[in-house]
């Protein structure tokens, strides 16, 4: 198990916290095709809440137990990346908003693959305050667009919030990797 990203013999509690996380994440990804009945909606709404108030305590647990690892920060991440990627289809598929609500979603990805022909792109970025506010952000305002109980015009704009945020967080990040020598 121990590498450069992860220097402990073990798995840690945190992770399986954040393996128990992504498995939740799969269930509301199990949803994807069926029909959009309330309960449907309402299963993925409830899903997403447990996953996100879980989210939070991955970190502290790995601190808590001092098993913090760069592994660790990445299947975290990744999981959330997954959720809201999840999310902005269901959202598309359920006619809550349009196509260009899978940007939420796809714009992580799109960020990586696009470290793989700009090398600049693919350097660290730190974790910052701004970031985990967005990507909570993301998460509440897609799961807000698919609750049965918002209207399409009102989960739109959930939607289109949630992806402008998104865009100036990707902006900074980007203008900042750029400036970095």
């Amino acid at each position: 198990v121990a590498g450069d990203d992860h220097p402990y013999s073990r798995v840690g509690p945190a992770n399986y916290l954040t393996a128990s996380r992504a498995a939740l994440v799969a269930l509301v990804a199990s949803v994807v095709g069926y029909p959009a009945t309330p309960e449907v909606l309402w299963v993925a709404v409830a899903l997403t809440i447990v996953v996100s108030a879980l989210d939070g305590l991955d970190g502290w647990m790995a601190r808590r137990t001092g098993m913090t690892s760069g592994f660790g920060a990445r299947f975290d991440m990744e999981t959330d990346a997954l959720l809201i990627l999840v999310l902005s289809l269901l959202v598309w598929q359920h006619e809550k908003a349009g196509i260009w609500v899978l940007l939420c979603g796809l714009m992580r990805y799109g960020f990586v693959a696009g470290g793989w022909l700009l090398p600049w792109l693919a350097q660290p970025l730190g974790s910052t305050w701004r970031g985990k506010a967005v990507a909570v952000g993301q998460v509440l305002g897609l799961a807000g667009a698919l609750a049965p109980i918002v209207p399409a015009p009102l989960s739109i704009v959930l939607a289109a919030c949630a992806l402008a945020m998104l865009s100036w967080s990707f902006a900074i990040d980007i203008r900042w990797l750029w400036r970095q020598p």
